[in-house]
């Protein structure tokens, strides 16, 4: 029995248990669950790396998004100092293409400045002063935002790991959640075994939704999975731009990204995600996405997923992508675009692929936001996309200080490097 088990081995799931378990008075009472035998198997390993500036999110349609992004950064930058991780503060540069594009850009800098970003963290950049800066890159426009970082999350979720062990947590590895049920306590069956917890928090990434759907919460939504592709880029290519370049996205109402060209934090250069649709959260191949294929169909046909499937605008970018996917040249085409210089045939080596979640409602429309459901004695964190791992911190302290507050936990002697009160303050102020 565990007063809190926490559902969900990535960087969100390992940061809330390390909040939870770092202030309980008893942390062996918390427990992290995680279906895989390591932690951070997925999404919070397979991503572009990046540790994301807050002009990208609409201030009222992404507002938990924006304040996360704009607290993360300097609490991963700190818990990199203390861990001895590595943290490259390296800028990023945000294009535009075309006429449109360099209006959205005008936006993203109110966007940034109304999320928190000094006016000398943001720049607008007129063509000229582009070629000053990456003379490589082609383009009308530019935004340059230096508070922009390049990390390994997945070396991030581990440190996190080894201080929640430390503080006492019950970590339990390779136990993959398979029915919930209530009777007094929650009862969760696991593929070896079952364990009972008197609240559960639900942050299993792409399982999140389903699990949910177990315990009769958030019926009225369903999810679509996204798989990210990458190329890596060859050596000669290392030194073509010091900066990472994103472009503004061309139909940005929806989940599909245009490639970017992406510098790592060791120093490796790489050309994407894209967004092609798959059948399941763990369909980083053909055999498990033909597997996922009839399951999804069914329950997609019965929520808002079928209308947009039914959406012209929609089914038309999907393909685009699944060309993406299929054609080396396609993808690469579409980096070529700014970066000029870069040839299809150069790239022989794929990088690896992620699965991002997106949650839609009863109505076909994508929810643009987190989304955090509470019921009885569970919370569940839906629709955790990008910038998830950026603000992963500050958003699992906001939730830990809402269930000691709520009396789900007995707080004792704080061992986190922040107080969550103090964190889930500044979420709500800022």
């Amino acid at each position: 029995m565990y007063k809190v088990a926490v559902i969900g081995g990535g960087v969100l799931g390992t940061s809330i248990a390390y909040f939870l378990s770092g202030q309980a008075k008893d942390p062996s009472s918390v427990a992290l669950i995680e279906q895989e035998r390591d932690i951070a198997r997925h999404t919070s390993s397979r991503n572009t790396g990046k540790v994301h500036a807050p002009f990208l999110y609409d201030p009222a349609k992404k507002k938990t998004f924006a304040k996360a992004a704009y607290l993360g950064f300097e609490m991963w930058e700190r818990f990199a100092k203390e861990k001895r991780l590595p943290f490259v503060r390296d800028g990023v540069l945000e294009v535009a293409l075309d006429d449109s594009g360099i209006e959205r850009l005008h936006k993203y800098i109110a966007w940034g400045e109304a999320n928190g970003l000094e006016k000398h963290e943001l720049r607008f950049l007129y063509k000229g002063q582009v070629a000053e800066m990456e003379p490589n890159v082609r383009c009308e426009s530019a935004i340059y935002c230096s508070k922009d970082g390049s990390v390994d999350y997945g070396a991030f979720t581990r440190a996190l790991l080894q201080d929640l062990r430390s503080f006492g947590c019950t970590v339990l590895l390779g136990r993959k959640a398979t029915r919930i049920s209530r009777r007094g306590a929650y009862a969760i069956s696991t593929d070896i075994g079952e364990l009972e917890a008197e609240f559960i928090v639900n942050a299993a990434g792409g399982n999140a939704v389903d699990i949910a759907h177990w315990m009769g919460v958030a019926k009225e939504y369903t999810d679509l999975h996204f798989r990210g592709e990458y190329w890596q880029a060859p050596e000669q290519y290392h030194d073509l731009t010091k900066l990472s370049i994103y472009s503004v996205p061309r139909h940005a109402e929806y989940p599909f990204l245009d490639p970017h060209w992406i510098v790592r934090a060791d120093g490796r250069r790489e050309v994407g995600p894209n967004a092609v649709p798959v059948f399941g959260p763990y369909a980083y191949g053909l055999a498990r996405n033909l597997a996922d294929m009839i399951p999804k169909m069914l329950e997609s046909s019965r929520t808002g997923a079928r209308k947009v499937a039914f959406d012209r605008k929609f089914v038309s970018l999907a393909s685009t992508e699944l060309k993406s996917s299929l054609s080396k040249t396609a993808m690469i085409n579409r980096v070529k675009e700014f970066l000029p210089a870069i040839r299809p045939s150069a790239f022989t080596e794929r990088g690896t692929a992620g699965i991002r979640s997106s949650v839609v409602d009863s109505a076909g429309r994508f929810v643009p936001d987190t989304l955090v459901v509470k019921r009885d004695w569970s919370l569940h964190v839906l629709n955790y996309n990008s910038p998830g791992a950026t603000g992963a911190l500050p958003v699992a302290a906001a939730i830990s200080a809402q269930l000691i507050e709520m009396g789900a936990l007995e707080a004792g002697r704080a061992r986190t490097l922040w107080d969550p009160a103090e964190i889930a303050g500044r979420m709500d102020r800022f």
